[in-house]
Order: C-alpha cells, then sequence, then structure tokens
C-alpha cells in the first residue's frame, strides 16, 4: 500500500497544479484479493475514494471547450457536456497509476527498474543527465517539477507563473526509462503484441497525450541509416548480466526492435498538449442558442506535466509487467524468478557463453 499511495501522492504533486488538489488527498484501499500483504491470486480491487464528488449537484454547460471531448462526446451520445467531461477527465488516470504502482512492485522483484520524468515544458527544454535509476530518482524527487535538470527549473517555473497570469495553459514532454530487462518481451510473431505497440498504445490513450516517441522516434525519419541503427559489440565482462555481453554504443531504437526488448533500457517519450481549459477562454458556440460565445470554464490546472510523468511512468511499468507475465508465466513470484533464470541459462547454453568466452578480432 506504501508504494500505491506514494505514486497517488506524486500524481496529485508537481508545480502549476490547481485547487482540486489541496481538495482531494488520494488514498488507495485494497477491498480484495490480498491476506496479511501477499496477493491471493484472485482479482485485486482498489478503491480510491473521491471526495469532491458533486456532480449530481452541478449546472450543464452549454458552451464546448475546444481541446476537450464536449462537443464530440456531447454529439455520439446525445449527452449532456457535464456526462461527458467528467468521464472523460484525467481524474480516471488514478486507476492506472494505483495498478502501475501494484505492478511495479512485481518488476522490482525482478530488479527491473522504471523511472518517468519530464523533459520540457513549453519551450524550457530540461534535459536528462546521466547516472544510476537510484541517482535519478533522488534528484527527480528533490525537483517540483519532476524534472532532472534543477538547475532550469526556476526558469520553466517562471514561465508557469506567467502563463497562469495570462490565463492560459502549458503542456510538455515526459520520458520513461526502465532498465535490467530481460531479452525478448513482447514478439515480432503477430502485430498485436508488439511491446512496442502495445506500450505506445498504453500511453497514447493517457487524456492530453498526443504524441509518443520510442528511443530516436521521429528524429530516425531524418537521419541516413548509418546514423539511426545501434552497432552490436560483445562484451565478455558482461555475459552474466541479462544483455548476454551484447551491448550497444547508442540506444536510438530505445531498447526495441522488431517489437522485442533487445537488452538494451526501454525509453519512452510521451508530448502532452496544454490542458484545454483556459482561464481566459477561446471562441466557441453555445449549444442552445447557436450563437458564437467564449467556451466554459471549469477549475483546472494550468500545467499537469509533472502529473503526467507519474500517469506514463506506471502505465509503462503495467504493460512491462503484463509482458513478462506472458514470457515467463508462473503463478508465484518464485516462479518466475526461476524460468527467468532458466531462460537466461538456455541462452547461455546454446551461444556457449563460458566464464571467459574467446572474443574474435
Amino acid at each position: 500500500m506504501t508504494v500505491i499511495n506514494q505514486e497517488l501522492a506524486r500524481r496529485q504533486g508537481g508545480y502549476g497544479r490547481g485547487g482540486r488538489q489541496r481538495i482531494e488527498k488520494d488514498e488507495a484501499e485494497i477491498l480484495s484479493g490480498t491476506w496479511r500483504g501477499v496477493t491471493l491470486g484472485s482479482p485485486i480491487a482498489i478503491w480510491v475514494p473521491n471526495r469532491d464528488y458533486k456532480i449530481e449537484k452541478m449546472e450543464d454547460l452549454d458552451r464546448p471547450r475546444p481541446g476537450h471531448g464536449d462537443l464530440s462526446g456531447s454529439i455520439k451520445y446525445h449527452s449532456s457536456i457535464r456526462g461527458i467531461l467528467e468521464r472523460a477527465s484525467a481524474r480516471e488516470t488514478v486507476g492506472r497509476v494505483a495498478a502501475g504502482a501494484l505492478a511495479r512492485q512485481l518488476l522490482s522483484a525482478l530488479q527491473i527498474d522504471v523511472l518517468g520524468y519530464v523533459v520540457q515544458i513549453g519551450p524550457v527544454q530540461l534535459p536528462p543527465r546521466s547516472g544510476t535509476l537510484a541517482e535519478l530518482r533522488s534528484i527527480r524527487d528533490g525537483s517540483e517539477l519532476y524534472s532532472l535538470c534543477p538547475e532550469k527549473d526556476p526558469e520553466a517555473k517562471q514561465l508557469i507563473d506567467a502563463c497562469q497570469k495570462r490565463g492560459d495553459t502549458l503542456g510538455g514532454i515526459v520520458e520513461v526509462r526502465v532498465e535490467n530487462l530481460p531479452f525478448g518481451l513482447g514478439t515480432h510473431a503477430q502485430w498485436d503484441r508488439k511491446l512496442d505497440g502495445r506500450l505506445a498504445a498504453a500511453v497514447m490513450a493517457i487524456q492530453a497525450i498526443k504524441g509518443v516517441e520510442i528511443g530516436l522516434g521521429f528524429e530516425a525519419a531524418r537521419r541516413f541509416g548509418s546514423e539511426v541503427h545501434d552497432p552490436i559489440r560483445f562484451d565478455p565482462a558482461r555475459i552474466h548480466e541479462r544483455c548476454f555481453g551484447f551491448v550497444r554504443p547508442t540506444n536510438n531504437a530505445g531498447g526495441l526492435e522488431a517489437g522485442m526488448t533487445n537488452g538494451q533500457p526501454v525509453v519512452v517519450r510521451a508530448a502532452m498538449k496544454p490542458i484545454s481549459t483556459l482561464a481566459r477562454p477561446l471562441e466557441s458556440v453555445n449549444l442552445r442558442t447557436k450563437q458564437p460565445e467564449q467556451a466554459a470554464y471549469e477549475r483546472s490546472d494550468v500545467c499537469a506535466i509533472s502529473a503526467a510523468s507519474v500517469i506514463v511512468e506506471n502505465v509503462v511499468a503495467f504493460e512491462i509487467a503484463a509482458a513478462v507475465i506472458e514470457k515467463f508465466g508462473g503463478d508465484h513470484i518464485e516462479e518466475i524468478q526461476q524460468r527467468m533464470q532458466l531462460f537466461e541459462k538456455m541462452v547461455r547454453e546454446r551461444l556457449q557463453l563460458g566464464e571467459h568466452p574467446e572474443v574474435p578480432h
């Protein structure tokens, strides 16, 4: 529970959040599927109370907000705008964060680590630095923006403040890194089982995400093949790692080739558009009168990119955990660990990786 509640608290944090985060304090309660802190193999139900629930008392909206699902949803479902906006809200992501936080406890037992952080807010770039994930996590957790570039945080915060004064909003880019993955999660054999496709779908389904990259992403389209693909080398000193000694000087593929993990860290980036509810609203149309009016305003954030980094991190963790279960199976964590060890043993035997293999010149 501690891990889940820590992630829920991080989801509510970050510089630029709105007033609702001061009302809600998300805490999860597990209702089923565990006994004395251990899973039973049955479905796990997690309950997170919503203390700001008052939809029945709220008036409907007549002026749809550009960028939101107000107009499309109300037309599609012959519904009120209120009924659409409440269900379309990113409030729903609390469930996905809780599920991801639960799944990453499985990953932790397998020494697989996941870290998400902000790399850009509006035009301000917050480039990540090198280091172990433990070192980087410490830097991120000390940042109000959840970035790995604390020296540039003040510049980004000033931009958020200026944006708030103008009644505007800001988006940004987040990155998630997954390390110590085994080879072969996902598969090339069927299009809907490719891990990169599943990760992209899970991340793209998060509210306000408008773009997903893996590895070099869109930049790969602007380069020659010789500048994109990661050369393969062999380092005998690393044969006992999960890469089996196969290393790369670069990771432009983002740890995935042909829909499968390739022994490198998986790197996923997501672009979040600015929040669509503006304190200084854009043009809209009153659905009753059909006359031009300003869009409605609902309580909102100025910049929620920090929260988005938590959500992306946890949906990635969930998909990675699902891929681990698919490959290694097992009803118990020790079974999964032993099956991973068996897989690694079989690979080393097949590739004849002894203690000191000969390295060709």
